[in-house]
């Protein structure tokens, strides 16, 4: 439950400096006639709603099991992350059309000088949000928190391209007006190469897949530690949230009789859940040894 308080509020955190710099951004966009700072206040906007959707992930994977759901709730967390993930390809899909609307008809001049000034903040706040948030997502493990996290660096990334533009259309000549919107654009690109790759583990945790060889092979050495234990197969681990749930076939004596065989598979799943804590469950199913 302590770690899941912690990625609630990195979200929360994440949430009120996004609504303070979309605020910011926009005004002096609109204020310094730059596109890009437009275009990368709307890409923040969508920052806030994903911070409020982690948050929520968070919650709700932090309920306990019930009738209807056995297993927990940890699935609202990848699914969160996916959510987000999402959130950021349709983020960029919109900045890169308004991008190229504006370099095939511009509808406005070179950006006023102070708009560099505001970029040049938000960089280092938005920067300085994402190593902290990225460090509570990696400590915790929550997939979720680091596409929270990516958010945030993708908005860094989008402000820097908006300064390069900027910077162009300002001191470039009436030839390099339109590099504002094309630094909002090559921005978009980037942030949809993001989403995808936030995407990918998402959906690979709300489709069960099997996680790194480095942790099954963690789990078999600690259940193959037990005395009494001749050998496992079928070893099948999946991640619920940020715990995972294992089953697993171990094979001992035959003619052990069930009591002994129950006592193994208490020691085995204890041995599990030593060695690897973020295990929340084990399913021992006793095989005899042939």
């Amino acid at each position: 439950m302590g770690v899941i308080k912690t990625g609630i509020r990195a979200a929360q955190t994440g949430m009120l400096v996004n609504a303070t710099l979309v605020i910011a951004k926009f005004v002096a966009g609109v204020l310094g006639n730059s596109y890009a700072l437009i275009a990368d206040a709307v890409e923040s906007s969508t920052d806030v709603f994903s911070s409020l959707i982690v948050w929520g992930g968070l919650h709700v994977a932090s309920l306990p099991p019930d009738e209807n759901h056995p297993y927990g709730h940890g699935k609202a967390e990848p699914l969160a992350a996916a959510v987000v993930a999402l959130m950021l390809i349709g983020a960029a899909l919109s900045v890169a059309i308004l991008a190229i609307r504006e370099i095939v008809a511009p509808h406005h001049g070179a950006p006023e000088i102070f708009t560099l000034g505001v970029l040049a903040v938000v960089v280092i706040v938005k920067e300085v949000l994402f190593r902290r948030v990225a460090k509570v997502g990696e400590d915790i493990g929550s997939i979720a928190v680091k596409s929270d996290a990516w958010h945030h660096r993708s908005d860094a990334i989008t402000s820097v391209a908006a300064f390069i533009g900027i910077s162009l259309a300002i001191w470039g000549g009436p030839h390099f007006t339109a590099a504002d919107s094309w630094a909002a654009l090559v921005a978009s690109l980037v942030i949809a190469a993001n989403g995808l790759a936030l995407l990918r583990p998402a959906v690979h945790d709300l489709m069960d897949r099997t996680p790194e060889s480095s942790l099954v092979l963690e789990i078999d050495r600690a259940a193959r530690s037990v005395e009494g234990v001749r050998a496992t197969e079928k070893i099948r681990v999946r991640k619920l949230g940020m715990d995972y749930y294992v089953d697993i076939h171990v094979q001992a004596d035959p003619n052990m009789t069930l009591h002994d065989a129950h006592i193994i598979s208490g020691k085995v799943k204890s041995a599990i859940k030593a060695a690897k804590p973020e295990v929340q469950d084990v399913l021992v199913h006793m095989e005899p040894f042939e």
